[in-house]
């Protein structure tokens, strides 16, 4: 089994595979397992209609507790998620992905960060890898193979109960060998510490490549922030001789990001752009109230270049604005990131996840009534 087909001309070929789709109203994927719900959030509005009428559309994920969103105990690649839920909770979810029996996750990421949306505020997304969609209907077309098992959760950190929408799609019956598995990271340096870099991947060994970059990045100080370089350390750059220096340095963060010039349209200021494999779908300004600080979300989807390694993978980026005599300033910003890869295996060296208190948006309004 192959993932999906990604070019036009592919979807034509006839394919030996079969779909399946795990939901609330097929908790198992199982064939013709759907829609024979008796119990669930829909019951009451489907009283007159009976079963088969939106019975189970979701489910409702106590405070502090795990919810398994799908299990699937067979080869297969997932090839669609979609979900949704209040905005209120994508900080507050944690989606985790384990992979043919690892009792570490090798996916473990805020909802909103994962779905390019960080801020706890909607940003339209038309990418090819993640679509956002009015108001909150977050896709992922990243292919997930693993030739055993997989196993899908939600974590709930808040004291609040969430209601949460969703659909996995995944194709089963086929060959999966030679592929890998992908892993996604979160990492969060609020601030970043004074003259260092923001660490998005440490030391993951393995054989893979490197496929994508998801940053929210909130300003600390006035001016420019975008100056600094993201760096990939690949195959033993971190044990040279003479230093640690990386195989691939970029130019600058809006260069990474396919921006140039500092995102800065004449007459415009920052301004969003959306294309299939980059872009800075969000940008959040200063209201002169509850939002103090610029705030910025900007994707990178390494699919036409995936940067890839043999041996071990390393990832930083810099925070560097201006200060006078045309010098470089470091900065100390808010930045949020997730890594994607792919790895030969399960597990990788993850960073301890963080506490919810480390993970919430501050300056937004306290009163209860907004």
């Amino acid at each position: 089994m192959r993932p999906a087909p990604s070019q036009p001309a592919d979807i034509s070929r006839l394919r030996d595979v079969r779909t399946r789709s795990i939901s609330p109203e097929n908790f198992t994927g199982a064939k013709g397992g759907g829609g024979r719900a008796t119990e669930g959030t829909g019951a009451s509005c489907a009283r007159e209609l009976g079963r088969g009428w939106k019975i189970s559309p979701s489910v409702d994920i106590a405070p502090h507790q795990i919810f398994e969103l799908a299990a699937v105990d067979e080869a297969a690649v997932i090839t669609h998620i979609w979900l949704t839920t209040h905005r209120d909770h994508w900080r507050t979810l944690v989606v985790r992905a384990y992979w043919d029996g690892c009792d570490e996750p090798a996916i473990e990421v805020p909802l909103g960060d994962f779905f390019a949306n960080g801020w706890g505020t909607f940003a339209q997304v038309s990418s090819q890898m993640i679509a956002a969609n009015p108001h909150g209907g977050f896709n992922s077309y990243w292919p997930m193979p693993f030739s055993r098992s997989a196993r899908l959760t939600l974590e709930n950190l808040s004291d609040e109960a969430a209601t949460v929408y969703y659909q996995i799609t995944y194709e089963t019956g086929g060959d999966v060998s030679g592929l890998g598995y992908l892993h996604a990271q979160y990492r969060r340096s609020n601030p970043l510490p004074e003259r260092e870099t923001h660490p998005i991947l440490v030391d993951i060994h393995g054989r893979g490549h490197y496929v994508g970059t998801y940053l929210a990045w909130g300003v600390n100080s006035p001016g420019w922030w975008g100056e600094g370089e993201i760096k990939f350390y690949l195959d033993g750059d971190k044990q040279q001789p003479d230093g640690s220096f990386p195989t691939i340095a970029g130019t600058g963060t809006e260069d990474y990001f396919g921006g140039a010039w500092n995102f800065d349209v004449p007459g415009r200021g920052y301004t969003e752009y959306n294309t299939p494999y980059l872009g800075m779908p969000q940008v959040l300004r200063p209201d002169g109230l509850y939002r103090s600080q610029q705030r910025f979300g900007l994707y990178r989807w390494h699919i036409a270049d995936p940067i890839h390694f043999e041996e071990d993978l390393s990832v930083d980026i810099q925070a560097l604005g201006w200060m006078s005599g045309h010098r470089y300033r470091p900065l100390r910003d808010d930045i949020a990131s997730t890594a994607w890869f792919y790895l030969d295996r399960p597990r990788a060296n993850r960073p301890e996840f963080l506490a919810a208190d480390a993970l919430e948006i501050a300056g937004e309004p306290m009163d209860p009534l907004t």
